[in-house]
């Protein structure tokens, strides 16, 4: 009974906590909602800023391109400015003229939209750069943690440490190093290492489940990167596929190696599933060898192998899908091309998605035995159940 209320107590606790948490990032959206201050920038070619601005009246609409086959819609608008030195006073802006505008992102009265004032030697101009989203994206970041806090509870919330500490290596660690001039390969593997084991062990504990989990990940990540260095100058990829590269390129010159941030991105990329897959191997033996402490690893590692192989096949079909739902437009783009299939996969742009989704497949599908071998060894040397 003793134990009974201990254990009433621990998840009132928890739930206490996770329902404040909640409440707390409620109120933060609601009473701190994102501010949409003025951004300026001196450029050659004059001075350039951005502020948020609210549609009041749509004073014209029309196409841009009268009686042509490609015909886009165009619009004269009414802003009232709400930030920056403008703040409170209306402009007229059109919509359709320096960017393109479809029949879905035509603008209507009430929608914030950011708007870009450029002083240069033409004079004043003003053009609108985008729907302004920071407010929808806070609310639905909200939803999410309060989501996986709700579902989640204490592992929920180490869940979300993780994640956050994820993004922050990235940002803080990998990205200044490659700019800086790193080599993009190892800067990207030591990156990955240290946010899979922060938040592995945050989220599993210091367990020998987390241990095993951990090492298939390490054998496994160092495996993806020699493929993908090895796929990627088998094909000779140069990372120019995308027009961000490009630009980039223009941005930095020859110091950066944009095939190796290629190769960087496919291992940053299975990352995540790459994660998850090693866990639930190392769970699944350790839960064998409860389940039955007198097989050997030998059976260990069999049995976790055919409950891996369920794995196999999700994974094997979810980075694929990944990279095509990722990148679709541009595969429809080259569908509409009158070329042959093999000259269309040939094209750099395909070929880097067709590269990146076989390497962390393949890096995928050998993390599964990795893990149930390093599992079943530690499983079997009689390692305590408790700790696990």
């Amino acid at each position: 009974m003793n134990n009974e209320s201990q254990g009433i107590r621990y998840y009132l606790r928890i739930a206490g906590t996770v329902f404040l948490l909640a409440l707390l990032l409620f109120i933060f959206i609601v009473m701190l909602k994102p501010r949409d201050e003025a951004f300026v920038l001196t450029t050659d070619s004059g001075e350039e800023e951005t502020f948020a601005a609210r549609v009041t009246r749509v004073l014209e609409e029309s196409t841009s391109a009268p009686g042509s086959d490609q015909e886009f819609p165009y619009q004269q608008l009414l802003l009232m400015v709400e930030t920056g030195s403008l703040a409170g006073q209306e402009i007229s802006v059109e919509a359709g003229n320096l960017t393109l505008v479809t029949k879905e992102r035509l603008y209507r009265e009430g929608d914030r939209v950011y708007v870009r004032r450029n002083l240069g030697q033409r004079g004043e101009r003003f053009y609108i750069v985008d729907f302004a989203r920071t407010t929808p994206i806070a609310w639905f970041a909200a939803a999410f943690v309060i989501v996986v806090l709700l579902v989640g509870w204490g592992k929920g919330l180490r869940a979300l440490g993780g994640m956050i500490f994820s993004v922050f290596v990235i940002f803080a660690f990998i990205i200044p190093q490659i700019l800086a001039g790193k080599d993009p390969i190892s800067t990207s593997i030591i990156g990955a290492v240290i946010l899979l084991a922060v938040s592995n062990y945050l989220i599993h504990g210091w367990n020998w489940k987390a241990h095993a989990a951990m090492a298939g990940m390490v054998i496994s990540l160092c495996l993806t990167g020699v493929l993908a260095w090895l796929f990627i100058e088998g094909s000779r990829l140069t990372g120019l596929g995308a027009d961000e590269s490009t630009y980039l390129a223009m941005e930095l010159g020859s110091q950066i190696n944009l095939s190796g941030i290629l190769l960087g991105g496919t291992i940053i990329g299975a990352l995540g599933v790459l994660d998850d897959l090693c866990v639930g191997q190392a769970s699944a033996v350790f839960e064998l060898h409860e389940a039955n402490n007198r097989l050997d690893w030998k059976q260990l590692f069999q049995r976790s192998l055919n409950i891996g192989r369920d794995h196999i096949a999700a994974a094997v079909n979810t980075l694929p899908l990944a990279y095509i739902g990722a990148s679709l437009p541009l595969m429809l783009l080259f569908a509409i091309n009158a070329e042959p299939l093999w000259l269309r996969i040939n094209l750099e742009p395909i070929a880097e998605e067709i590269v990146r989704a076989l390497v962390g497949s393949i890096g995928l599908v050998l993390a599964v035995p990795i893990t149930s071998l390093i599992a079943s060894l530690m499983a079997h040397r009689g390692i305590d159940p408790l700790q696990r």
